[in-house]
């Protein structure tokens, strides 16, 4: 069994127009959602076993936000590929991680982590496969159980959804954390 997270990363600020895509940093509202799925996914013990984040800045950032909570000591790759990949790009970089590791996280973008999302998962959460079926939002988390022993056999529905958590699901009003359970959420 493997472990596949897809975390997108949070809101970007639109409001610097001279900045190249690859250079937009996280908006506030996406440094406040950065910063409660850090504190989700700690709470959850989802520590991955290594992480592979697109080298652009708003992707960066969202990692920082996790890495100040979660084991910072997580083996980690920026990786120009993966910056604004496609399924198919994300999948063959996914097949290619080491078998010694039984959990990747990708921090990246849509469309490619949506699409991902549904490639990899025909099963699990039926609440969580319509979330993500409604958009897969800034700063969100899939979580990914895929029936495979080696990396190079992810395929297509050999997985099933566990989790799709948004940072709105996590978020009051105030910025504090729900505690409560969603019925996306088993985890």
């Amino acid at each position: 069994m493997k472990t596949v997270y897809l975390l997108r990363h949070a809101k970007s600020s639109w409001t610097d127009e001279t900045l190249d895509d690859f250079d937009r940093p996280l908006a506030k509202r996406g440094r406040r959602a950065a910063e409660a799925m850090a504190h989700y996914v700690a709470k959850k013990a989802m520590t991955p076993q290594q992480i592979l984040c697109s080298p652009a800045k708003r992707t960066r950032q969202t990692l920082e936000c996790l890495q100040e909570i979660i084991d910072a000591s997580v083996p980690t790759r920026f990786e120009k590929q993966i910056y604004l990949a496609s399924a198919a790009t994300l999948l063959r970089r996914l097949r290619r991680a080491s078998d010694d590791l039984d959990s990747v996280m990708l921090v990246g973008h849509n469309p490619g982590l949506e699409q991902l999302a549904g490639m990899l998962a025909h099963g699990g959460d039926l609440a969580a496969h319509r979330l993500v079926a409604n958009g897969f939002t800034a700063g969100a988390l899939a979580v990914i159980e895929a029936d495979v022993e080696h990396w190079a056999e992810l395929r297509q529905g050999c997985g099933r959804l566990k989790a799709f958590i948004r940072p709105k699901d996590l978020l009051r009003d105030t910025g504090a954390l729900h505690d409560e359970g969603r019925p996306h959420d088993p985890l």
